[in-house]
C-alpha cells in the first residue's frame, strides 16, 4: 500500500490549524474565563468561549470522567477506522477529504484528553438566529470533509475502460482481435 501523503498533510494541517485558533481563543484572547464577552468579528460571526462535553447537537454527553473517557475511546476506535480507509483509498481526492476528518477528530480528541472537554468558540449566526451551535475549526473540518466524500460518492463516477470492439484483456489470456 502507498502512504497516503495528501491524507495525512491534510490531516496534519487540519489538527495544527485547529490547535493553533483553540490556543488563541483560550490564551491571547482569554475568552475561556467567566464573564468574559465575545468577541464580534463580523456582523454574521462572533468568537466565544463554549466547554462542550459533549459531542455534535449536544449527544452523548460525557458529565462524568467514565463517560469523557468513553467518549475518547469512541472517537479514537472511529479515527483508527478513518485512518485505514485512508491508507487503503486509492484516490486522493478522498484521501485529502479523510484527511479532514482525521485532523478534526483528532483535535476534539486531544482537548477532551487534556481539558475535559472540546473548546468550541465559532459562532455563526444571523441576526437572533443561530442556525449552528457554537463549534471549532476542527468540527467544520470533519463537516466539510464527510461532506466532500459524499459529494465525491454521489456525483463522480469512474469511467470504465474504453477498449476497442472484439479486443480481449489479459483477463482473456491473450489479446487478439475478432475481425482478424
Amino acid at each position: 500500500m502507498k502512504l497516503p501523503a495528501i491524507g495525512l498533510a491534510t490531516g496534519a494541517a487540519a489538527f495544527a490549524l485547529d490547535q493553533l485558533l483553540k490556543w488563541l481563543v483560550t490564551g491571547p484572547m482569554q475568552l475561556n474565563s467567566l464573564g468574559v464577552p465575545p468577541v464580534d468579528l463580523l456582523p454574521i460571526f462572533r468568537v466565544r468561549f463554549v466547554a462542550n462535553d459533549g459531542v455534535s447537537l449536544g449527544l452523548l454527553r460525557a458529565g462524568t470522567d467514565e463517560a469523557r473517557w468513553a467518549l475518547v475511546a469512541l472517537t479514537g476506535i472511529i479515527a483508527v477506522g478513518v485512518l485505514v480507509w485512508m491508507w487503503r483509498e486509492p484516490k486522493r481526492g478522498d484521501q485529502a477529504a479523510l484527511g479532514l476528518v482525521l485532523g478534526g477528530a483528532l483535535g476534539n480528541i486531544l482537548d477532551r484528553v487534556r481539558l475535559g472537554y472540546v473548546v468550541d468558540f465559532a459562532d455563526l449566526h444571523f441576526g437572533d438566529w443561530s442556525p449552528f451551535l457554537v463549534f471549532n475549526l476542527g468540527d467544520a473540518a470533519i463537516t466539510v470533509g464527510v461532506l466532500i466524500l459524499l459529494a465525491r460518492a454521489l456525483f463522480i463516477r469512474d469511467k470504465a475502460p474504453v477498449r476497442a470492439p472484439g479486443v480481449y484483456g489479459a483477463e482473456h489470456g491473450s489479446v487478439e482481435n475478432e475481425n482478424a
